[in-house]
């Protein structure tokens, strides 16, 4: 991310956004279980928000800085920070009770990764688990916003086959009026 993305991702003007709007809106009616997983928290400003709301969080990031900062922040007994590539998760298969991927989609690299992103994350999810989230489709202000950034926009209308491509079944796609969208499917 760039440094203006960086400094707004640590706000606390997006810690209001995401924790008064977004999570609630993304996750009414879901039940993540007992031991959920975070994918890519960024600087943590949902984590701060899902670490109160689940038994146990493990939030994997793959940016060394930010990984640390969230350990010496936020780790405690029910929040667990690891560092690594979502993309190749060293979790075992059936691992966690459900998972969320807030935001960050669009800083995969690719579609071809972050279609590696779902699948593994499908994998380590137990029968029965959700995978929920939420990103943005692109506007002029959210192009200029990512500019310098790892930017590849995902397309709402073809997401729910991208998840049932991977496994996932009962998925779900819905765009609201602030140019973002949420999802979430099952694993069966």
């Amino acid at each position: 991310m760039n440094l203006i993305h960086r400094r707004y991702c640590r706000s606390d003007g997006w810690a209001l956004a995401v924790q008064k709007y977004m999570l609630p809106w993304v996750l009414k009616d879901i039940d993540l279980g007992d031991n959920a997983l975070e994918i890519g928290p960024g600087p943590g400003r949902t984590t701060e928000w899902l670490r109160d709301h689940v038994p146990h969080l493990t939030a994997i990031e793959i940016d060394h800085a930010l990984a640390e900062s969230l350990k010496k922040r936020l780790a405690g007994p029910k929040l667990t920070v690891v560092e690594g590539d979502a993309t190749n998760m060293q979790f075992a298969d059936a691992a966690f009770s459900g998972a969320v991927c807030m935001t960050m989609l669009h800083h995969v690299p690719s579609p071809a990764l972050q279609d590696k992103l779902v699948a593994e994350t499908f994998r380590v999810l137990r029968p029965g688990a959700i995978f929920a989230g939420c990103d943005s489709t692109p506007t002029l202000r959210w192009r200029l916003f990512h500019i310098m950034d790892t930017c590849v926009a995902v397309d709402p209308n073809g997401f729910a086959s991208r998840l049932q491509a991977a496994g996932f079944t009962d998925a779900t796609v819905e765009t609201n009026e602030y140019h973002s969208f949420r999802f979430n499917a099952r694993k069966p």
